[in-house]
């Protein structure tokens, strides 16, 4: 319930509203962000029969899944994060989830490239609108020493989503148009659907639907139950802004501000990484272990986003219980993780066993999601309140440039790369390219499939072990973030 007026004074005591209410508001707004990375990863789940129904390269799937929605989630990250500066913040949240769920649901009926791709940007125009003002009402519902907890659940919804996208997602995408047309016809709904011939509709596209359009009731139920509190209310008095300042003056305060852009820097190669395996996780799985969509989606995609999820709380919880003995730990708990996820990551793509595929993947994702908390925390508790929602926008447009932007398709280019490298190491007269190998009207003409088939897998894992790597040099930027962070922070860190 909202607080009164009465004990606004204390709101840097108590947080905004009850303790239960609070909560509720968290975990809310955690769900929203789950559905947000739902609607943002399903297509990573369904990569492989994607490709595979509009022939598509490595290269040109990285080029689709990345760039596109990075320039347009960037490009309107800005102005969407100044209007809730402004505005009220929860109508923003609600609007924007109708808008990416409407058009997560529309990548079910895509043509094409170009359909897929322009339905895409609608995705990414929408979830634009998610991050920036839920920190900032966060933010403002919990005081300064408890937002790397808040933070760390709220920003679990990436891993969550991820576990949805793959439970529901992979599921569906692995049934045949008729199975879905005869449930629904058992189901006394087939006349809603009448006019659709199923055994031309592939699993993918039903997968778009079902998980897209739900999204518009979650909007309802923020609309309808999360109250827009005070900006400023859990922060000290003296903290506190009454006007909200223009974008000249949130980059006047980031510009003194170098342990915002170490953490930038950072928590952008982290997405590079991140964004960049995610995308071809499913069909290194297929093709390099055969695993079908479904089974990929259930016994790995799944499994290891949870797990990714424990590690986003458990950097949460750790960087609390640390930082009154060690004030920066929100920027070292991070910077040592994702260096121990290297070896974890590359000696699981290398593995034969699923079992130690499996095992050596979930310790590296455990490692890898120990950050999402920390560039949040750092990205508001470096402004003042009045700007939070603003500076975290500016933290996308990095992260989502070069994490999704460039990530994707940086694996893809380096995949067809090597797989061309390993089809003239396997054959050094062959005039097979990633081309010709992945045209599906070529491929029964091609002698040897197997060597296609081959240098399709190799050129994938070395693709992502190479990736993988880069994660030496985000640790290097997360250790100097912490140099100047103490005295960067507007709040107390202990």
């Amino acid at each position: 319930m909202p607080a009164s007026s009465s004990d606004t004074n204390e709101g840097h005591l108590t947080g905004y509203g009850s303790s239960s209410y609070r909560h509720y508001v968290l975990v809310l707004l955690m769900l929203v962000y789950t559905l947000n990375f739902v609607d943002r990863t399903l297509i990573a789940v369904v990569a492989q029969p994607i490709i595979e129904s509009f022939q598509l390269t490595d290269a040109q799937w990285g080029l689709l899944y990345g760039p596109p929605f990075a320039i347009f989630y960037a490009v309107m990250g800005l102005p969407i994060a100044l209007w809730a500066d402004r505005a009220n913040r929860v109508n923003v949240i609600a609007i924007c989830i109708v808008l990416w769920s409407i058009m997560t649901a529309l990548c079910g009926i895509a043509v094409g490239f170009v359909t897929l791709l322009l339905f895409r940007i609608g995705v990414a125009i929408g979830e634009a609108g998610c991050t920036p003002p839920a920190n900032s009402l966060i933010g403002d519902y919990f005081i300064a020493r408890k937002r790397a907890t808040a933070l760390g659940i709220y920003s679990m919804g990436v891993t969550l989503g991820s576990v949805l996208a793959n439970l529901f997602g992979g599921p569906i995408a692995q049934m045949q148009g008729t199975d879905v047309g005869n449930w629904l016809t058992g189901l006394g709904l087939g006349w809603l659907f009448g006019g659709l011939d199923w055994s031309n509709i592939e699993g993918w596209r039903v997968a778009f639907v079902v998980v897209g359009l739900p999204g518009v009731l979650v909007a309802v139920l923020v609309k309808m139950s999360i109250t827009e509190p005070p900006r400023g209310y859990s922060d000290p008095p003296t903290a506190r802004i009454d006007s909200a300042p223009g974008w000249r003056d949130t980059f006047a305060e980031l510009r003194s501000k170098p342990s915002f852009w170490w953490m930038a820097i950072a928590a952008s190669l982290v997405a590079f990484v991140g964004y960049g395996l995610i995308s071809f996780q499913a069909p290194f799985l297929q093709r390099e272990h055969g695993l079908s969509v479904r089974d990929a989606a259930l016994q790995f995609g799944a499994p290891l986003s949870l797990l990714a999820a424990a590690g986003t709380f458990l950097g949460g919880y750790i960087t609390e219980r640390l930082t009154p003995r060690l004030p920066t730990a929100v920027a070292w708990v991070p910077a040592i993780a994702i260096a121990l996820a290297v070896p974890a990551y590359v000696a699981a793509f290398f593995a034969t066993d699923l079992f130690w595929v499996f095992a050596l993947w979930g310790i590296g994702a455990v490692l890898h999601y120990s950050y999402l908390g920390a560039q949040y925390n750092i990205g508001q508790g470096v402004v003042s309140n009045q700007s939070r929602a603003t500076a975290i926008a500016v933290l996308l447009i990095l992260v989502s440039l070069i994490g999704n932007g460039i990530g994707p398709y940086f694996v893809g280019f380096m995949s067809d790369f090597f797989m061309q490298q390993q089809l003239l190491m396997l054959e050094t007269s062959t005039l097979l390219s990633p081309e010709i190998c992945k045209a599906t009207d070529l491929l029964p003409l091609i002698e040897d499939q197997a060597l296609c088939r081959e240098a399709n897998s190799t050129g994938l894992k070395y693709a992502m072990a190479a990736t993988a790597s880069i994660f030496i040099f985000a640790s290097i930027f997360f250790a100097l973030c912490a140099r100047t962070l103490k005295q960067d922070f507007v709040a107390e860190l202990g």
